[in-house]
């Protein structure tokens, strides 16, 4: 295995990512979406999601693809995004026909950036314009870091942001993960030197720093997150929320249990995880078309979206840049 030419969620053919966001309101989001539309699934394993059309993703659902995927800061408010995309996504002509009606299906998920520091007094919810302007700008390249839903995301430790990174395995079969990163846990062991995806690193993508040498690093460090926004560590102000994808052709259920992998991913790249304050969830997709393939080969892409997830997930914070009015400072 090794990473795809750009190390980004766009090196699967056919796929395309946009960003918005407003430095004063320090929230933005992320759109993924396609040439075509895409077979999806999804899990949750954080106690406090917040998603839109998630539903149809569940392999007993009838619908068979999805028009694009969302991220978005904002709390319940970035739910809007995906009206947002649902615009840019009828004005093109797409969505799922009924009839002479076309309608586009756009699930998305939320993460918590609303105590961060940007001026959230609006009058009207600004993510619905958010969202048709990241589905504007979606192309196959895009920035890391602090951009779309990324903007305003805080680690425990240090700024959040998003992130994205590849593989392709040895058949030439791609596998991807696009992430924002907004965790109660930390992403780095204590110190804040290493990341603890760090045994996962391809050709220093976050810094080259390896691992930490240090064991018995379990205690978890007071949190700067919580101490700056003046909440307790256990207020829902947190979630990572994320994007796996590969070019091999999958069913619902393989797709699910795809997203079911990455969380391992997830576990890996941020201590801790999953937890009753995080509404850690995955999205998981496919692009590829013929017979799908069979279980041993879905194990192996299973592995692969998780190190792509964590190797994301140190890169949305190794590429997180300052801005004025933050609450805690940048890993770099």
């Amino acid at each position: 295995m090794k990473a795809g030419p750009q190390n980004l969620m766009t090196d699967i053919a056919g796929l395309r990512v946009g960003n918005a966001q407003d430095q004063t309101l320090k929230s933005g989001v992320t759109v993924l979406t396609g040439d075509t539309p895409f077979v999806a699934s999804c899990h949750v394993m954080g106690g406090a999601p917040g998603t839109r059309e998630t539903d149809l993703l569940a392999p007993d659902k009838t619908v068979a693809a999805v028009d694009a995927l969302v991220l978005s800061g904002g709390s319940a408010f970035g739910l809007d995004a995906c009206s947002g995309v649902m615009d840019g996504l009828h004005a093109a002509g797409r969505g799922f026909a009924v009839g002479p009606a076309r309608v586009p299906l756009v699930p998305g998920a939320i993460l918590f950036d609303l105590l961060n520091g940007g001026d959230k007094a609006w009058d009207d919810n600004p993510y619905r314009a958010l969202g048709r302007a990241a589905f504007d700008s979606a192309e196959s390249a895009f920035d890391l870091g602090s951009v779309g839903a990324g903007t305003g995301a805080m680690a425990a430790m240090q700024k959040g942001g998003l992130g994205s990174a590849s593989l392709q395995l040895d058949d030439g079969t791609m596998v991807a993960a696009l992430v924002a990163a907004n965790p109660i846990g930390s992403v780095t062991t204590p110190g804040d030197k290493h990341f603890w995806a760090a045994p996962f690193e391809l050709d220093a993508e976050f810094g080259g720093h390896g691992t930490d040498p240090n064991a018995g690093i379990f205690q978890l460090p007071d949190s700067r997150k919580s101490h700056a926004m003046h909440l307790a560590a256990t207020d829902r102000s947190n979630t990572t929320i994320a994007i796996v994808a590969t070019d091999a052709p999958l069913t619902k259920a393989q797709c699910h249990r795809m997203s079911v992998a990455a969380h391992d991913g997830l576990a890996r790249a941020i201590v801790p995880a999953h937890t009753p304050y995080d509404g850690d969830m995955i999205f998981a997709l496919s692009t590829g078309s013929g017979d799908c393939i069979d279980d041993g080969a879905l194990m192996i892409l299973g592995h692969a979206a998780a190190v792509c997830l964590s190797r994301a997930i140190a890169r949305a914070i190794y590429y997180a840049t300052p801005a004025t009015g933050d609450l805690i400072g940048c890993y770099r």
